[in-house]
């Protein structure tokens, strides 16, 4: 595996372009690696949960896309963005658990998932009211539910362009759809989570399906061990 050498500092890591980190990870530092997950880590969660609609099968997938992904990173031309690229391969391994789920479930449990995970919403603020974080966490799972029972084709693109907010061409470039087709899957399943939900819900989107605080953390440092890497932050 990598050689191990001296890392940059924290503060460095966050300022730097993709390129420079990219660049830093090839010389076999962790910290940059750790860095490029971070800023990575929510987008790829989501995406492979919009596939899945299971959060552990979805944190695997996005491991596993990780040491795929780093392990062959000389081989990334940077013709794209490397979010891009990552996605497109939490994408494809996703499909293909998919596939290979469908192959031995019945179809009555496809849509099932761990009843013993639970979705941790971002830290109550002081002051809150508890009555309204209440309301607001149940909201947001009800919307959770609703993108759940989306057709596969639109929930990939709802929760792409809705949820962690990239464009449209951003969208049909990671899942190598024309712009008109990734048009016309978001406004299908916005009409299909209206009727769903009854009411506007978009003041709880950015808070469904989070992907910071311990899990962020524990993902990243799973991936780092399987690369035989270490972050050494100052």
């Amino acid at each position: 595996m990598w050689p191990l050498r001296r890392r940059a500092t924290a503060p460095s890591l966050e300022r730097a372009t993709e390129s420079e980190l990219i660049a830093l990870v090839r010389n076999a530092s962790g910290a940059a690696f750790q860095e490029i997950m971070r800023r990575n880590n929510r987008r790829l969660f989501r995406t492979a949960r919009s596939i899945l609609c299971n959060d552990w099968e979805a944190e695997e997938v996005v491991q596993d896309a990780y040491v795929k992904g780093f392990s062959a990173l000389e081989s990334f031309r940077q013709e794209s963005q490397l979010s891009t690229w990552l996605t497109r391969i939490v994408i494809n391994d996703a499909l293909g658990r998919l596939r290979g789920r469908r192959e031995h479930l019945p179809l009555s449990q496809l849509d099932e998932t761990a009843m013993d995970e639970i979705i941790h919403f971002p830290g109550r603020e002081p002051h809150t009211d508890p009555e309204r974080e209440t309301a607001l966490n149940e909201i947001r799972g009800l919307l959770e539910q609703a993108i759940d029972a989306l057709p596969e084709p639109f929930r990939e693109v709802f929760v792409l362009r809705q949820v962690e907010g990239l464009s449209v061409e951003e969208t049909a470039l990671v899942l190598s759809l024309p712009p008109d087709t990734v048009k016309t899957r978001l406004h299908r399943a916005r009409m299909r989570l209206r009727r769903a939900l009854q009411h506007q819900l978009a003041p709880a989107l950015k808070g469904t399906f989070p992907f910071d605080g311990k899990r962020c953390q524990r993902l990243t440092a799973a991936v780092l061990r399987r690369l035989g890497l270490r972050a050494d932050l100052a």
